[in-house]
């Protein structure tokens, strides 16, 4: 079986090991622009020798972002600072990947250190919040927006006119962001559909939000170019979504042409019991990859290179994702082949370290 530093090779892209920065929040932007942050936040990770560098979520409209710090994609004027960010990232042997999201409910909250709370839509840096159901995340917040018929196209053209400027910045891989209780999982899940028209109701009709985003980003993304989507596997939550649900739709998603699912959950209602625990999401990876025949991503408390190699030696996923971690540690993928006892390239610059 291949080990954690083998190379890994999705239609045109190659990565060099199996390793990946996770898309993670960094609340640093102004107007959604990239900046130094985010340079050299993303820019040491490639350094650090991670085959995939993804960009945190990326917001493909001002109401889709989690905060009004959050990064963004919804206009021209972004893309040249993600370009110099994804040229660094390539120079120096990572793939590029960005992460597209819309927040839905749970858009126009303050970043966690500043308290994390809910903006009011009439308060200074807030917004009206829109979802698939007039249904909070939580009891204290506010009803949001139950899109229209119009608001569901608009934010269809939006992950469109998104993947365009994507392409024009660098990125070669997209994910799609249906997970952790933003707009496309409210979506998926009953606890948060409550629509009674095309998109509610039944499994195939709570998928048709995504899958006509899929359709319409892919009339942009180039065939060579891989697209994963990031699902949560589960709502941890009675009534909600489910694991055969995941693979159900994974089986749907590899008809149409998706490369890759990166499992997480939860994230859909509050206060939600998730048993944590090293590798806890590892076996819904390890349940898409075996019954939906799609190579998946594995991702949540993964700290150590032995449990990180172990998931990929013994097939329980194609690729892990790093998150905390590599932010404790940039330098995870070297530190990791030595202890692992495999060969790897240190930058030039710091080849003295080893």
């Amino acid at each position: 079986m291949p080990t954690l530093f083998s190379p890994f090779a999705i239609r045109s892209v190659t990565f060099k090991n199996r390793i990946v920065v996770s898309p993670m929040c960094q609340y640093s932007s102004v107007d959604g622009f990239a900046n130094d942050w985010h340079l050299v936040h993303l820019g040491s990770r490639a350094v650090g020798g991670a085959g995939l560098v993804f960009s945190e979520a990326t917001a493909v409209s001002p109401e889709g972002r989690i905060s009004p710090d959050d990064l963004g994609i919804w206009k021209d004027e972004h893309i040249p600072f993600l370009k110099r960010i994804t040229s660094f990232l390539e120079a120096h042997g990572a793939v590029p990947g960005i992460q597209l999201a819309h927040a839905g409910r749970k858009a126009s909250h303050n970043r966690p250190w500043d308290g994390g709370k809910f903006i009011a839509p009439d308060a200074e840096r807030g917004w009206q919040t829109v979802a698939p159901s007039p249904v909070p995340f939580a009891d204290v917040e506010p009803k949001p927006l139950e899109l229209t018929q119009e608001g569901i196209e608009k934010v269809i053209a939006d992950f469109g006119t998104a993947t365009r400027r994507a392409l024009e910045a660098g990125f070669k891989v997209i994910e799609l962001h249906a997970a952790h209780g933003y707009l496309i999982h409210e979506f998926l899940s009953p606890i948060s559909n409550r629509r009674t028209d095309q998109y509610g109701g039944s499994f195939e009709n709570r998928i048709r939000f995504l899958l006509e985003i899929l359709g319409r980003v892919q009339q942009v993304w180039p065939p060579e170019n891989p697209i994963f989507v990031r699902i949560s596997a589960t709502d941890w939550t009675e009534g909600g979504w489910t694991p055969d649900d995941a693979v159900a739709l994974a089986r749907i998603l590899k008809t149409k042409d998706v490369d890759l699912i990166d499992c997480s959950s939860g994230g859909n209602v509050a206060g939600a019991k998730i048993p944590l625990s090293p590798g806890y999401q590892v076996p819904f990876a390890e349940k898409v990859r075996k019954e939906a025949g799609i190579p998946t991503g594995a991702v949540g408390l993964i700290t150590t290179p032995e449990h990180a190699n172990e998931i990929v030696v013994n097939g329980q996923a194609d690729l892990v994702l790093l998150a905390r971690e590599l932010l404790r540690d940039p330098y995870f993928p070297f530190h990791a082949a030595k202890k692992l006892g495999e060969e790897t390239e240190w930058p030039s610059q710091y080849v003295r370290a080893k």
